[in-house]
């Protein structure tokens, strides 16, 4: 659900205080990266492309998402072991879901990001 926090589409209703202070962070960060992509004018087709975009910049987050969320997989798995489990186990499914944490190639496993919170 990281994807989901970072794109500002986290469903979770707890801890709304730091969950409102966690937004305006990401807010401020998603602002920072606004202003230096537009710096002196040399990138106005980002500055229109990003101009409707208001002070969530839901769009920016989620081209950003769609840009890293490889290198935050990679940053998540980076120690974990070969036999590592990706899901835990269940009534049904003992053992979980994968045998491994990773794929062969380092590739994200799913594409749950995508998919609404509330389906999954």
């Amino acid at each position: 659900d990281i994807g989901d926090i970072v794109r500002g589409k986290d469903l979770f209703l707890g801890h709304s205080k730091e969950k409102e202070k966690l937004e305006q962070n990401l807010k401020n960060l998603f602002k920072q990266l606004y202003e230096e992509l537009k710096k002196n004018n040399k990138n106005e087709a980002i500055k229109t492309h990003y101009e409707k975009d208001g002070q969530n910049y839901y769009k920016l987050r989620n081209d950003w998402w769609d840009a890293n969320r490889l290198e935050v997989w990679k940053a998540i798995i980076c120690k974990a072991e070969q036999n590592d489990k990706y899901f835990r186990e269940s009534s049904s499914n003992k053992g979980g879901t994968y045998k491994n944490c990773r794929c062969a190639s380092g590739s994200v496993l799913t594409n749950f990001d995508y998919v609404p919170q509330y389906l999954r």
